[in-house]
């Protein structure tokens, strides 16, 4: 069986490792358009704040790792550009300017998502740039050094673009953030967001919110960042107003897309060719509290993913449950977490949604060090059903998340959560865990 996957990333690497420890003969081939394959991607800011460190720290294995020890056939430098789907070949062409085609009797699609670049005038400057790449982070460290940055501008407040403000400061340079939207995080209770605008107060991040973007201009020694009512001067502009589905490859060959222009996979990753899969940013999953399509790119589906595609290629029948959307960032020294939905996206899937908001202690009563946590807790009040929570705070949230993404892909009641058999020491929380006690508050609500 000859098995082709469109790029080495994530997914791509996941699922041809995979194949081959299933079927070792299997003949899998790999097309890679960069010189990357295997890297920590969400590790990038991090390295960008510290000079000391290379950028090339965040690869987990070389393309020679996967060629020698595991034998697959991993092309880099070679950008795929079209699918023939009725012949069962992808064609495209070599970075020295050569064409290619292979056949193939399985193919998978993982060629990720792409940086939204507004169609503005100025976004193609130099000194704007995005960070979805290695090749991307490795300009950003260069131009840091190179160009002696001191002051950037930040475009869009998300979770890229709210690590690379902690990054940039790290180096010592200024940083202000824009966004046309008028609220930072705007899937989050006003409560918990104000905590995140203090954070990046004190420690010197200027945000504007509301600001619309027209243009960027050239001057002789900086870029100006043009919106509707203020000019902002900077020698790097970071445009992360997030990432769309790299789907066009699929949807020129005549394969179905959804849900924010994604992949349609089913919970086999197949998509509307039985041959074709998909998987990574360009692929859409079920949503376990909706259980309607959703578009979420986040790492650990695209890794999952990538191995049930290998097991289904080999032979052994994998479906996917689906995505509770969880996710943690980093913003200075606190931690911000989300799983589920938020109030907004609860009323337009057509729950009646409940939300309580608690304020309490990351560790027992008197316990040293001491933190606040915010926690926001969801319920529809139909059905008593748990539906997302939200989380902020200096300590105890990354990992208290996980909690409410397995209550989530359990279907449990809020009222079932709240008798959950949390552990307890006063190092670590109170008696009664700042979930539980959103647990509390939020059944008396709903009752």
């Amino acid at each position: 069986m000859k098995f082709v996957i469109i790029g080495g990333d994530a997914a791509g690497m996941s699922a041809a490792s995979r194949a081959k420890r299933h079927m070792p003969e299997m003949d899998v081939i790999v097309l890679e358009k960069t010189e990357d394959v295997s890297y920590s991607a969400c590790g990038m800011p991090f390295n960008i704040a510290d000079s000391a460190r290379d950028i090339d720290d965040l690869v987990v294995r070389t393309a020679d790792v996967f060629r020698k020890k595991q034998g697959i056939d991993l092309l880099t430098g070679c950008c795929a550009e079209a699918i023939d789907v009725k012949n069962g070949s992808v064609s495209g062409t070599i970075d020295n300017g050569d064409s290619f085609r292979f056949f193939y009797d399985r193919l998978l699609i993982a060629t990720g998502g792409r940086p939204i670049i507004p169609d503005l005038p100025g976004f193609d400057l130099p000194g704007v740039v995005a960070l979805k790449s290695l090749a991307d982070g490795r300009r950003i460290k260069n131009q840091i050094t190179a160009d002696k940055v001191k002051k950037t501008v930040i475009i869009g407040m998300g979770y890229v673009g709210l690590e690379m403000a902690e990054a940039l400061r790290a180096r010592g340079l200024s940083v202000e953030m824009v966004k046309p939207g008028p609220d930072l995080l705007p899937w989050m209770p006003r409560e918990l967001a104000r905590a995140v605008e203090r954070e990046l107060d004190v420690n010197q991040v200027e945000l504007h919110l509301g600001c619309e973007i027209k243009k960027i201009d050239p001057t002789a020694d900086h870029l100006s960042l043009v919106c509707n009512d203020r000019t902002l001067n900077a020698d790097m502009i970071v445009v992360a107003v997030g990432i769309e589905p790299n789907s066009r490859l699929a949807a020129d060959a005549g394969i179905e897309t959804g849900v924010g222009n994604a992949i349609a996979v089913n919970p086999n990753l197949q998509t509307s060719d039985k041959r074709v899969y998909a998987a990574g940013d360009c692929a859409d999953a079920y949503h376990v509290v909706t259980g309607q399509k959703a578009w979420i790119p986040l790492a650990l589906r695209a890794n999952r993913a990538g191995w049930a595609v290998a097991d289904n290629v080999c032979g052994k029948s994998t479906q996917l449950e689906g995505v509770a959307g969880t996710a943690v960032f980093k913003v200075f020294d606190l931690e911000v977490a989300r799983s589920g939905l938020s109030l907004a996206e609860s009323r337009r899937y057509g729950f009646d949604p409940v939300g309580v908001t608690i304020q309490t202690r990351s560790r027992a009563h008197a316990h040293p060090g001491s933190e606040t946590i915010w926690v926001h807790m969801i319920g529809d009040r139909r059905s008593g059903k748990l539906l997302g929570a939200q989380m902020v705070g200096r300590e105890g949230v990354a990992h208290r998340i996980n909690a409410i993404a397995v209550a989530l892909h359990n279907r449990m009641t809020v009222a079932g959560f709240s008798q959950a058999d949390l552990a307890y020491a006063p190092p670590f929380g109170p008696v009664w865990d700042p979930l539980l006690t959103a647990a509390n508050q939020l059944v008396k609500k709903l009752d």
